[in-house]
């Protein structure tokens, strides 16, 4: 969440700093790949998460569910 919460605090406080081109005849500013880069990574995330939670959490409350009704 921080490098979100970063990105959010920045365009709203200072975007300028994103507004300004990547190189002198570019029309795309800094704000658009920092954007892709936060957008990928939290798919990324996700998908850590997903792969995670289907393997390694659901053998644990598994086990957890098993001991727990012994």
């Amino acid at each position: 969440l921080f490098p979100y919460y970063t990105f959010m605090m920045i365009t709203a406080f200072h975007p300028a700093l994103l507004a300004q081109p990547i190189s002198a005849n570019s029309i795309i500013t800094i704000g658009w790949p920092v954007g892709a880069v936060l957008l990928i990574g939290s798919w990324l995330t996700t998908a850590v998460y997903v792969y995670r939670a289907n393997g390694e959490f659901d053998r644990l409350n598994k086990e957890l569910l098993h001991e727990a009704c012994q």
